[in-house]
């Protein structure tokens, strides 16, 4: 088991650097859950002009200041979002699948308690359900991520101060907070919070505290249908949170580049990078206006071992990608249910329908939708020249991005750990 850091354990350099920094009046916390350099890489190349000589610099290329070390407090230097989450909220390593618990399943407290104890307003926007590993280990405590139920539970039972933990949360999640057993949404209601239920709605949210829950567990994917569902709730929330003129720490998280990632669908995961980064250029127009503010953005860890260059060939194929139109398992359910594979393959992948993908697709097809499922992606990848290691996570280091009042004590290599002691720092001196 790897020795256990914590905010007493850290260098004092790295403290003191913190606490006689500016303190900012609002931290936004942005992570890209599953989002490795390969990933901002890719995004830069998947952005680029085709018409111009040079690449583009991206939103990631004007923050990036550093990079930080993943690993878990546990058997393995691979992290799952539990644990990678846990450090990133509470400045403690703890074991893979820990909701804010440390190695013996002890509370820890997270930044967001902190800044409720302070009297900042608290809020935490995920385009997964709200009550997923990233949000959650901000805001609840658990032995084990998979147990929604009880970490559901927890956003309103875990009280600071005798007040509710989190402000304003918007995301998905309804079938854990609309449950025969408890109905959390109308314990919110009584609460005094605004509910919303329908995005299409969102603008309708006209305070703070609220609570808005988009769908049964995450949203659907940017690709298959609202491309910038993240860059509209987090436009909203700081809307609220600028109106509602407190200090604030929002955590927002681009939750399904991971989901991408696991899945080794390439478009999937440039869909989820573009809406996370027009989210993130939100945030730095915000600081545009606000220079009191601080933006952090990170990864939890990397996902899929991406390679933007595959098969031996020194190349990758941006516009096969952007040609795709929809996940992977969209275009097999599509496959499945059309008498016209031809003219479904085209329309939806964007690539020719040429005789040795007609024998491959007709042959999963024949199989089933899960294999039909895994020949789209063989076929993408090989297409665009993608090339993934694994279905899970990686070790590799995660770059470091921050922009805003105090932006300069996340320069250079650091534990992920050491993130999280500085906004600490930083929310302590509110």
């Amino acid at each position: 088991m790897k020795r256990t850091f914590t905010l007493a354990t850290l260098s004092f350099a790295s403290f003191f650097a913190s606490a006689n920094a500016p303190t900012p009046k609002n931290i936004i916390y942005m992570i890209g859950d599953g989002m490795g350099p390969a990933y901002t890489s890719a995004y830069r190349y998947y952005q680029d002009d085709p018409n111009t000589a040079v690449v583009e610099s991206t939103v990631f290329d004007s923050m990036l200041t550093g990079m930080a070390h993943t690993y878990p407090d546990d058997d393995t230097i691979v992290t799952d979002s539990a644990a990678g989450a846990t450090a990133l909220a509470t400045a403690t390593k703890s074991y893979n699948g820990a909701i804010a618990v440390d190695g013996e399943k002890q509370k820890l407290k997270t930044m967001l308690e902190i800044a409720k104890e302070k009297g900042m307003t608290t809020a935490l926007v995920a385009s997964s359900q709200i009550n997923h590993a990233t949000p959650a280990s901000f805001a609840a405590h658990n032995e084990a991520r998979g147990n929604y139920d009880d970490i559901a539970n927890d956003y309103i039972d875990n009280k600071i101060n005798g007040k509710l933990p989190v402000d304003l949360m918007l995301g998905g999640g309804t079938q854990y907070f609309i449950r025969e057993d408890r109905n959390l949404v109308n314990e919110f209601i009584a609460a005094g919070y605004q509910y919303s239920d329908s995005l299409a709605q969102l603008e309708q949210i006209e305070q703070v505290p609220a609570i808005g829950l988009y769908a049964a567990k995450g949203l659907p994917f940017a690709l298959d249908s609202d491309p910038e569902r993240l860059t509209k709730m987090t436009r909203k929330a700081l809307s609220l949170l600028e109106q509602n003129e407190k200090p604030f720490f929002v955590m927002i998280e681009g939750s399904q580049i991971d989901w991408c990632g696991h899945a080794n669908d390439i478009a999937c995961a440039m869909a989820e990078m573009h809406d996370f980064a027009e989210a993130i250029k939100i945030a730095k127009d915000f600081i545009a206006k606000h220079p009191d503010t601080l933006l952090v953005v990170t990864a939890d860890h990397s996902t899929g071992g991406l390679t933007i260059g595959a098969q031996g060939q020194y190349k990758w194929q941006a516009d096969v990608v952007k040609g795709v139109q929809a996940t992977a398992e969209v275009i097999a359910e599509r496959l499945m249910a059309s008498d016209n594979m031809q003219e479904q393959w085209q329309s939806n992948s964007g690539l020719a329908y040429t005789k040795e993908r007609e024998v491959l697709l007709t042959q999963a097809k024949q199989v089933d939708e899960e294999a039909l499922v895994l020949a789209v992606k063989k076929l993408i990848n090989e297409a665009s020249f993608t090339g993934w290691t694994t279905s899970g996570h990686t070790a590799i280091d995660v770059q470091v991005f921050a922009h805003g009042m105090g932006h300069e004590q996340f320069i250079g290599s650091q534990n992920n750990v050491d993130i999280a002691t500085k906004l600490i720092s930083f929310i302590n001196k509110q």
